[in-house]
């Protein structure tokens, strides 16, 4: 919220361990050029008053030079000036000086946005999620012209040039939500290249990573509704439908049966066999199909295959989970007088495209 007309606070708050090191320095030179300021201009007005034409003053022997007062007047702003400097590059190397413990975040601005990538694979477009009190660096580069990252309540602003890359550190240390903004001009919409930065605290974090950075995602209540998140994310149910098919085997009502494998063994479908088959189904192929399943191995973790296999023993064709994921942008009424296994069967036929609506093709 800004001040009266202004849209932004004039004084933005301190959100950054700089911060306040910053405001320090920032207030110390603004008071300084004040003081001084002040100072020529009375000295100036007493002067000319004083000395004004008509007015009954001694004007005999006027002094040439004191060298009191020229030392005074040289060496206390020399000493100031001195002072300033050394405490501003003091700063400035430790702004520019990157955390070795930060949290790596890639940046490319465009005109007129921003985009950022989390090193997860998280990506964000005029919004950035961090924790609070995590040290983060921005790795920047420019798709076009020159901009400027701009952190107001951060305290921390730096170029972002075509053709190299430069970097911004900063470490939050309050919750909340902050501007994005770019300090160049850079081209006619550069006024609207405003982005959000959120910072969270332990708890927000921890979700927001837990839903891919996603925070429209509902939260799970419960194991099953976890995995069938994860079923979803992962797109499962384009190759595992209701029915048996070229792809992939039904995986309804697995839990418990025998399953022949390619080298005619045989294995129960418990709760291991199922871990195996998602993190390494090479190990173990089912008889009639081959080694096309993706390796999950170190892409989900064991919480998650948990849940996986307890929304695999609620499988049912009747609930209709195995719609496509890539059909999920299809009309309702293309399917309103289909079957849950029509809909299986249609997702699972290699010709699936005659089912699309016409706005899908």
């Amino acid at each position: 919220m800004g001040w009266g007309i202004f849209q932004y606070n004039p004084i933005p708050d301190q959100a950054s361990a700089h911060a306040a090191k910053y405001d320090a320095l920032f207030w110390t030179i603004s008071i300084l050029t004040v003081v001084f300021t002040l100072f020529v201009v009375l000295l100036i007005l007493f002067y000319a008053i004083k000395y004004r034409r008509g007015t009954k003053v001694d004007r005999r022997n006027p002094m040439t030079h004191h060298n009191g007062l020229e030392a005074l007047m040289m060496g206390v702003p020399l000493i100031l000036a001195l002072g300033i400097f050394g405490w501003s590059a003091k700063q400035f190397v430790e702004v520019r000086s990157m955390p070795k413990d930060a949290m790596e975040v890639f940046c490319i601005g465009k005109q007129w946005m921003w985009h950022f990538q989390h090193m997860n694979g998280i990506r964000e477009n005029n919004e950035l999620h961090v924790p609070v009190g995590q040290p983060v660096k921005l790795t920047m580069i420019s798709q076009d012209v020159i901009h400027a990252m701009y952190l107001p309540e951060m305290r921390a602003q730096y170029h972002v040039v075509p053709g190299r890359y430069t970097e911004l550190a900063f470490t939050p240390t309050k919750p909340g939500r902050y501007k994005i903004l770019c300090a160049m001009h850079c081209g006619t919409q550069h006024s609207e290249m405003v982005g959000q930065l959120y910072v969270m605290d332990d708890r927000e974090w921890g979700e927001w990573l837990e839903k891919g950075g996603n925070k429209y995602k509902d939260k799970p209540l419960n194991m099953v509704e976890a995995g069938a998140q994860v079923w979803k994310d992962k797109g499962c149910g384009n190759c595992h439908t209701g029915l048996d098919n070229p792809r992939a085997p039904s995986l309804v009502g697995i839990l418990g049966k025998t399953r022949t494998m390619t080298d005619r063994t045989t294995a129960v479908a418990d709760r291991d066999y199922l871990r195996e088959a998602i993190k390494i189904p090479h190990n173990r192929i089912t008889a009639g199909w081959e080694n096309t399943m993706p390796v999950y191995g170190s892409t989900l973790t064991e919480t998650q295959v948990l849940e996986l296999v307890e929304f695999i023993k609620s499988l049912s064709v009747s609930r209709g989970e195995f719609q496509r994921t890539d059909m999920a942008g299809s009309t309702a009424a293309s399917d309103g007088d289909s079957t849950a296994v029509d809909i299986s069967n249609k997702g699972s036929s290699a010709g699936n495209a005659q089912f699309r609506s016409s706005e899908e093709r």
